[in-house]
């Protein structure tokens, strides 16, 4: 079992990386690697996609990667393999981001990805922190997990679902904020799972051990 993080140049990934490996030798759930060689992407059983920066920054480099670009497209809408997406990730499966331009995403799941904009005007943008997860709809992915539990969040845009049942969590914060969402095989955090202690690691062997 190969899960592979793709390394796009978007981000340190050094602390995903080892929160991924942890979870991969508790869970005997085979070998973790980051990787920009489209040719183990294309190999991997399993795909992890980070992403840190602006929507257009994130989605304009990994399609400037073309390999791992049509490697992760073949792995996830042709042989099915179990995808995360996580942060800017998660929100460039979106259909289009709105953060500085309109930005076509992948269009797995559908929906924009916009600003966030809270009810409450004393609550800053970005929203940064800790926030505790409401749980839309039951998933594998939250094994272990219950309503209530905290997360990691640093971000100023979030992913509006086109289809109510694909957001599978969300926060409140001054409205509410995606937190997962997820359909077939496909499941995105908005949230640092690799930041988020012992829910995160949860979370991310709950995905290691996903059987879609």
């Amino acid at each position: 079992m190969l899960t592979a993080i793709i390394d796009y140049e978007s981000g340190n990934l050094h602390s995903a990386e080892k929160a991924f490996q942890r979870m991969a030798r508790e869970m005997n759930a085979g070998e973790v690697v980051v990787t920009s060689d489209a040719e183990v992407v294309a190999r991997a059983d399993r795909l992890v996609l980070p992403g840190d920066g602006a929507f257009p920054a994130c989605a304009a480099e990994l399609r400037g990667h073309r390999g791992i670009y049509d490697a992760m497209v073949e792995a996830v809408e042709q042989k099915g393999r179990p995808f995360l997406g996580i942060c800017v990730g998660m929100q460039l499966m979106a259909t289009t981001g709105h953060e500085y331009r309109d930005t076509p995403g992948l269009g797995w799941v559908g929906g924009d990805v916009v600003k966030i904009t809270p009810q409450n005007p004393n609550l800053k943008v970005p929203h940064m922190g800790w926030n505790d997860l409401v749980i839309d709809s039951d998933h594998a992915i939250f094994d272990g997990i219950a309503s209530g539990d905290h997360c990691y969040f640093v971000h100023s845009y979030h992913f509006r679902v086109g289809i109510p049942a694909e957001r599978l969590a969300h926060v409140d914060y001054g409205g509410d904020v995606t937190a997962v969402i997820g359909r077939d095989t496909m499941v995105g955090m908005q949230f640092h799972p690799e930041k988020s202690q012992d829910i995160g690691l949860r979370m991310i062997g709950n995905f290691l051990t996903w059987a879609p």
